[in-house]
């Protein structure tokens, strides 16, 4: 299968994952061949990029890194939790943390066990999704990520579900702002972005009035968009003030808002995503950190369609383990000629060729 832009698609490729609303939902099917109609709909649907097949490819697969019913049960969990605050008229007495803080624990625990026995770099484009209510997603995509990273950081397991906890109601603030602010297309106002901003101390406030809730998850709403130079928000707190979790939270958080669907903008290529976050290292964003989780998340996933220093053109075939910018590429084009037999070529061996450009056309297609 073939990672491609959904502006290049055209009628009659076969779709090769399928693709998602925010609840999980499949509203498009693997196997099915793509109208003119179907495509004008993805891309109605915010879609940036889908999978494909063809014969070059069929055996190259994507693997989404947890199981699809602990991601079902984690965003059914996710949704229920963030509706039912949204719904009530006092968050005090309606917050449902103590009621569902375990079955939360028991998710999260979940998402981190199918993790750590995934061993392999974490993609995320693997499954597709619409957007629609994009915090239930997000939040998922953010614990994924954040756990992951805190794993690669050697994080002891009780930590890590501490951590795991935070992440998955990070953003629960955002349930307070207007819909009409939170889904904007176009840019956001100064009143605008302050409300946006109040989403931070709001999920804080939420999260430390339960019993339930470690006061450490409390405190990754609080930070997540702190920065170690004092640039962030609410309270402008410098390094040595930010807690360790969302240190690691900023990190996650910002590479899942930019190489996810919005609303106002196209995603992000995880390569693309990581050269935000190294822009920001050791200024922004804890440079060790953003090393990690340059380790822990496959920087040109797989069925990406990739160009090389020696001007070859091929399709990433299979991840290296810890160099996640060094993966198997299938070479389907040399010397500006389809190969008549394509091979793959190991970048972990081949020392002198790196990925020059990522190219999410046909690249190579017979």
């Amino acid at each position: 299968m073939r990672l491609l832009s959904t502006l290049s698609l055209e009628p009659g490729y076969e779709l090769a994952k399928p693709i998602y609303n925010a609840k999980g939902k499949v509203l498009i099917h693997s196997g099915v061949l793509l109208t003119e109609k179907m495509i004008e709909r993805l891309n109605g649907f915010g879609i940036t990029y889908v999978y494909i097949e063809d014969e070059s490819t069929e055996d190259i697969v994507t693997e989404f890194p947890i199981h699809d019913s602990v991601r079902t049960q984690a965003l059914d969990r996710i949704t229920e939790t963030f509706n039912k605050i949204k719904s009530s008229s006092s968050i005090k007495d309606s917050f449902i943390f103590d009621r569902t803080g375990e079955k939360m624990n028991e998710v999260v625990r979940k998402i981190l066990s199918d993790i750590q026995s995934h061993h392999k770099a974490v993609s995320l484009l693997s499954d597709v999704f619409a957007y629609d209510d994009y915090i239930f997603t997000h939040s998922l995509n953010v614990t994924i990520y954040t756990l992951a990273l805190g794993t690669e950081l050697g994080l002891p397991s009780r930590k890590l579900e501490e951590l795991g906890f935070g992440a998955i109601l990070h953003d629960v603030g955002k349930v307070q702002v207007p819909k009409e602010v939170l889904l904007k297309p176009g840019r956001l106002n100064e009143e605008e972005f302050n409300l946006i901003k109040e989403h931070s101390e709001a999920g804080f406030n939420m999260l430390r009035s339960a019993p339930s809730v470690p006061l450490v998850a409390a405190h990754c709403a609080f930070q997540h968009h702190e920065r170690l130079d004092g640039s962030g928000y609410p309270r402008g707190l410098c390094d040595q003030d930010i807690h360790y979790y969302a240190k690691i939270l900023a990190i996650a958080d910002v590479f899942d808002a930019v190489t996810s669907n919005r609303v106002y903008r196209r995603a992000m290529l995880p390569h693309e995503g990581l050269e935000i976050l190294y822009s920001g290292a050791g200024t922004k964003f804890d440079l060790h950190m953003v090393e990690a989780f340059r380790r822990s998340v496959a920087v040109y996933p797989n069925g990406l369609s990739v160009i090389l220093s020696d001007g070859r053109k091929g399709i990433v075939s299979e991840q290296n383990s810890n160099i996640s910018d060094r993966p198997q590429v299938r070479i389907l084009e040399e010397n500006g000629q389809p190969v008549h037999s394509y091979y793959e070529l190991d970048l972990s061996k081949a020392l002198n060729i790196v990925i020059t450009e990522c190219d999410t056309t046909l690249v190579g297609k017979t």
